[in-house]
């Protein structure tokens, strides 16, 4: 998926992302740099909630980034 950077460095997060990730107006997003690698990352209004995931899934993060990391070697 493409999105256009404007020259206030805004872009757009296309429906089907924000319908896939249930993104709403005004939700915060994280921008997280990985080498040459850039990810966003919603930020969730609950807190706890996002703790209790964040604790739960983090090899589960791990390995994703890890094989993003090798698939991005790739190209």
């Amino acid at each position: 998926m493409e999105t256009t950077l404007t020259e206030r460095g805004q872009t757009a997060v296309p429906a089907r992302i924000r319908k896939a990730f249930k993104l709403k107006p005004g939700q915060k997003l994280e921008w997280v740099e990985d080498g040459s690698v850039i990810y966003v990352l919603p930020i969730s209004s609950d807190p706890i909630r996002a703790f209790r995931a964040s604790a739960q899934g983090s090899k589960l993060t791990e390995a994703l980034l890890r094989s993003r990391r090798a698939d991005a070697r790739k190209i």
